[in-house]
């Protein structure tokens, strides 16, 4: 079935069934619905939302950038008609919530400067458009809209990002009662594995040189530590990998990072000491300690920076839904779908 098609029954089936319900989930009786005329103009009606219609073609436009994405992840035609279907009931509650916030912020008397809709237009045209308003104009020709009318789009859409934020509520302070109580429940997410800052020397022979040349040069690099050589000099000297510019620096790592029988001997290493030369795959390894890190549950102490992140986020979104639920409560609404 092409993606024409299944978006021909999708639409037809909602036009068709034409679900009335009001946004508080309360029955309309027949009496109330709007006349059956009204829904076969055009392409039918998804919502109406303060008096504004919102049409199926519209919930169409909206979508159709989403459907490549949707294809990709759908395991069959039935699972992708289901996640269209439920990616139409979300994209259409955000294009009825634009409308309400929209209200919301000509009923405050809300004030864009002008300035910042001139700054918002050009930036468009130079970001989508190369700077080139030619082609700008004749991309809203084609859609059948004009320059105005854009202009009005780009205040709209920065007065509802501008009431989003404004309601995004967060406290500055988080108690600290909240933040141990979020601690307690969620400890696992502080789970520290056992990690070392390892720091290696990587010998491997050139063309058929087999190891012995490796072994002498592997002699040189021990002496030179033993004679207090900097780890990391040495292995910008005589380390043939791409971490040799950085002092063979491989940064932290956990056990399953690297092959067993090397984590085996550097997770013995305390920090500051080195290893005996390591041959394995006909490759020499000399490994360094840089720093350890044991297996633990990271203390509040540790973590209480990033629990007050996460609480901060979890209050402005509370917040943010309780503004929006309120807003829809108090709008008209009607859903066809």
């Amino acid at each position: 079935m092409t993606l024409l098609r299944t978006f021909k029954i999708l639409f037809i089936i909602i036009g068709l069934t034409s679900l009335s319900f009001s946004i508080q989930g309360q029955a309309v009786d027949d009496s109330t619905k709007p006349d059956r005329s009204i829904m076969r103009l055009g392409n039918g009606i998804a919502a109406i939302a303060e008096g504004q219609i919102i049409t199926l073609e519209e919930l169409r436009g909206e979508l159709e950038p989403i459907i490549p994405r949707i294809r990709l992840e759908a395991k069959s035609e039935s699972d992708f008609n289901q996640l269209i279907d439920k990616l139409s009931r979300d994209v259409l509650q955000n294009m009825i919530d634009r409308i309400v916030i929209l209200k919301a912020a000509e009923e405050k008397g809300l004030m864009i400067p002008e300035s910042y809709i001139d700054q918002e237009y050009n930036e468009t045209i130079a970001r989508d458009f190369g700077g080139d308003r030619s082609k700008f104009l004749g991309y809203l020709k084609q859609k059948g809209e004009t320059p105005r009318e854009f202009r009005k789009e780009i205040y709209r859409r920065v007065a509802v990002n501008a009431m989003r934020q404004e309601n995004r509520k967060s406290q500055s302070e988080i108690s600290p009662e909240r933040i141990e109580d979020f601690y307690v429940k969620n400890k696992i997410r502080f789970y520290q594995e056992e990690a070392l800052h390892l720091r290696q020397i990587i010998l491997t022979p050139l063309a058929d040189e087999g190891l012995a040349p490796l072994r002498q040069t592997a002699k040189q690099v021990i002496k030179e530590l033993q004679d207090g050589a900097n780890f990391g000099d040495l292995a910008r000297k005589y380390s043939q990998d791409n971490m040799s510019r950085r002092g063979g620096d491989w940064g932290w790592i956990k056990r399953s990072d690297i092959r067993e029988e090397l984590s085996a001997i550097a997770f013995k290493l305390d920090p500051g000491q080195y290893s005996e030369p390591v041959e394995l795959g006909g490759t020499i390894f000399v490994l360094y300690c840089e720093a350890k890190r044991e297996e633990l549950i990271q203390p509040v102490s540790q973590v209480r920076d990033a629990i007050e992140e996460v609480l901060v986020g979890e209050i402005a979104r509370e917040s943010q839904s309780r503004w929006i639920k309120n807003l829809r409560s108090k709008a008209y609404i009607r859903y066809y779908m």
